[in-house]
């Protein structure tokens, strides 16, 4: 996974938060944050979690998974991988060992099935899959 980048993020945030016409304090009440916790992400002292992130990006009505990216939370990849990945983050029942642990296992699977972390399916992986039936194998459902 990628490090922090908490001071693009910052950067990133105080531009949609100006591109909104929204105040600091208009956004962090809009988020539910207090103002000078939302004016220490601005500034790239402090690093939210995705709960905060989602908070902030429906605030702004901006995709929540394009502030996981600009944190480095998330890598740049396909939509349906990235939006996976997003919904796990986002989940306020999980906490931060359980999102990580869901996220490693999701890989797991992910290069199992020929994908690989950095691009589409690797060759001769996926669509051989599903082209003998399709379906989780049954190693794996025996396996859980």
């Amino acid at each position: 996974m990628a490090s922090l980048n908490v001071g693009g993020l910052g950067e990133y945030l105080r531009e949609q938060r100006r591109n909104a016409r929204l105040s600091l304090r208009q956004l962090a009440d809009a988020a539910g944050v207090s103002n000078p916790y939302l004016s220490q992400i601005e500034r790239g002292l402090r690093k939210p979690s995705a709960e905060i992130l989602q908070q902030i990006a429906k605030a702004l009505r901006i995709s929540a998974e394009t502030l996981y990216v600009q944190a480095g939370i998330l890598d740049e990849r396909d939509p349906g991988e990235r939006e996976t990945r997003g919904v796990i983050l986002a989940d306020p029942t999980l906490d931060e060992r359980q999102k990580q642990v869901l996220l490693q296992i999701y890989e797991s699977f992910r290069k199992e099935n020929g994908y690989g972390a950095d691009d589409g399916p690797a060759a001769g992986g996926g669509g051989a899959r599903e082209a003998e039936g399709g379906g989780p194998s049954a190693g794996t459902a025996e396996a859980t």
